[in-house]
């Protein structure tokens, strides 16, 4: 299976189990009065417009390309990974914040804490279960530790989806320890300082996707690593007498452009040359198969000619 159908699956099954989760999270604050159950209902909500969200982007990034957009629209996925931060950020943290500060400084007796409890057993299991596939759809082409492939990550259809997930247990155990707390002690400041921590959990979410978003979005390149590996296909060429730097960037998860600058052999006819430019970039795809577009200057094209 593709990591694109294994992205998409992890998508189409953490918005089915968000939409039960939500519907559930609202009736239950509802009937207790619970504002961290309120939060956790608004934070699965917005899960489910972001799943929405980051399919219709991975769509739109695959159509061809066109007069228009000539070197496609993979683009069109970080875009809309940045709206999904954004709203992870203002509708999710920023409305769970709110209530968080309204439930404290207009405190109300929780009625019944079952109808929470019974609430928040599900939603675990049926979040863990959607962490799960998305850790796993993101893991199948990452061979290094979880942290270090969100940080280097290019596809963020993937990895937002595995930090909301994530965050989503994290925010039940929040909410969790807020309802338990709360109806123990009778204490209903318990339950808007839950809401507030939930709140604050997704701004940190959303701030990390925006970080992560935003210089895919603006032209971020290759890691150095890989830098290096084009140098040296570079130099293991028969004709090539110098290189510059390569340019690169990403114009989606797996849609890289590749600008060279090399210099061959003075005595090379033109075709010659054009063999050589046909060998680089064969070798370059074989190694780096991401590199969909390749471009290569040829100086001593430009002498002979």
């Amino acid at each position: 299976m593709s990591a694109s159908n294994s992205s998409k699956i992890a998508l189409y099954g953490g918005i089915a189990t968000n939409v039960a989760i939500a519907l559930s999270k609202f009736v239950a604050a509802y009937f207790t009065g619970s504002s961290a159950m309120l939060s956790e209902g608004i934070h699965s909500l917005v899960d489910t417009g972001n799943g929405g969200l980051l399919l219709y982007g991975t769509a739109q990034s695959q159509l061809p390309p066109s007069p228009e957009y000539p070197f496609g629209r993979s683009k069109e996925l970080y875009f809309w990974s940045l709206i999904v931060a954004m709203l992870v950020f203002s509708v999710g943290g920023g409305m769970s914040f709110y209530e968080g500060i309204k439930h404290i400084l207009h405190p109300e007796p929780m009625e019944d804490a079952k109808w929470n409890y019974i609430v928040l057993g599900f939603s675990v299991i049926f979040e863990g279960i959607a962490a799960y596939l998305s850790i796993k759809a993101f893991m199948e082409n990452h061979t290094d530790g979880l942290f270090k492939a969100l940080r280097t990550s290019k596809d963020p259809s993937a990895f937002a989806q595995v930090l909301e997930n994530s965050a989503a247990l994290v925010g039940l155990i929040f909410a969790g320890l807020g309802v338990f707390f709360g109806h123990w002690l009778n204490n209903p400041y318990l339950d808007g300082a839950a809401s507030i921590a939930i709140g604050l959990l997704l701004m940190g979410v959303a701030v990390f996707l925006v970080y992560r978003t935003k210089g895919l979005l603006v032209g971020q390149g290759v890691d150095a690593e890989t830098l290096a590996s084009l140098e040296a296909i570079a130099r293991r060429q028969p004709h090539v007498e110098t290189i510059r730097s390569p340019l690169t960037m990403y114009l989606g998860p797996t849609d890289v452009v590749l600008a060279f600058d090399v210099d061959f052999a003075d005595a090379l006819t033109a075709d010659e040359v054009e063999q050589s430019i046909d060998e680089l970039q064969k070798q370059i795809r074989a190694e780096h198969p991401e590199m969909k577009r390749i471009f290569v200057e040829a100086t001593s094209l430009k002498s002979g000619a």
